[in-house]
């Protein structure tokens, strides 16, 4: 049982089982009370009701539909109008490993609703409140996929690329203004994720990780100051050189002509 003072409240989505439960017994343990929000309110209550007997926490069970205008309204309004929340990890999300010859165009409409939709308006109502208090944290749970574009759905790798991509530009906005954002990018995990994506022989795969250890390393790495944090990238210097080569790549994109190897005579004067 844990007596330490809280340090807050932290809104873990997508809470009721896997990589966002984890996060919930990991931050109890740290000392944070919490909001958890899922559907599954049963789920949920089983999540609280163990965290709470092993810490000591206050943990409330918050039930929504984040594919649902009416839920995701709801949660936008606790993160504006609760002063005593002091961290969002916005993990709640769905994938899937069909092309796009197999996939139902309903059901990837629905995925780009949590995955890019839910975490956006989520992180647009919090952010302004910590702004205020000149303090908080956003964790948002991008995946290995936004970069290896090519390896599930694509619609779903480019949803994690939206989220590292966003991630990229709250750091740029909050730095300065006391807002820790952090992108955690996992691999393969052993989650229910793969059952409802169509592919549970991914749980286990020699190159599939626990929960357990995809959180304890994506929070050293908040620990130690990480803007991304990739659990399962051994070389740590090779994400370094990688984004350095982006930044560096980006300050060649402004020309007025189009390069020489299209053949486009320009109008414009040499």
């Amino acid at each position: 049982m844990s007596n330490t003072t809280s340090k807050g409240v932290a809104v873990v989505t997508g809470a009721s089982s896997g990589i966002g439960a984890v996060y919930a017994d990991r931050l109890a343990k740290r000392g944070y009370d919490l909001i958890l929000v899922a559907r599954n309110e049963e789920r949920l209550k089983a999540v609280a009701s163990r965290i709470e007997g092993e810490t000591g926490r206050k943990v409330r069970v918050f039930p929504a539909d984040l594919n649902a205008k009416a839920g995701l309204a709801q949660v936008e309004a606790l993160l504006r109008d609760d002063k005593s929340i002091t961290m969002l990890v916005n993990n709640a999300g769905i994938g899937s490993v069909a092309s796009i010859l197999q996939a139902d165009a309903d059901a990837v409409e629905d995925m780009i609703t949590l995955n890019i939709t839910a975490l956006t308006r989520l992180t647009y109502a919090v952010a302004p409140a910590f702004v205020a208090r000149g303090s908080g944290a956003i964790i948002n749970i991008a995946s290995v996929v936004g970069i290896a574009v090519e390896m599930l759905n694509g619609v779903y790798s480019a949803s994690k690329s939206y989220v590292i991509s966003f991630g990229h530009s709250l750091q740029k906005d909050l730095a300065d203004k006391g807002v820790r954002v952090q992108t955690v990018l996992p691999g393969a995990t052993a989650t229910e994720f793969w059952d409802v994506a169509g592919y549970a022989a991914q749980k286990t795969a020699s190159i599939t990780m626990s929960a357990e250890d995809c959180v304890d390393a994506a929070l050293a790495g908040l620990d130690s100051g990480e803007l991304v944090t990739i659990p399962g990238l051994h070389d740590g210097d090779a994400w370094t050189k990688w984004e350095a080569d982006r930044r560096e790549l980006s300050k060649k994109f402004g020309n007025s002509k189009p390069a020489a190897r299209y053949g486009v005579k320009s109008d414009q004067a040499a």
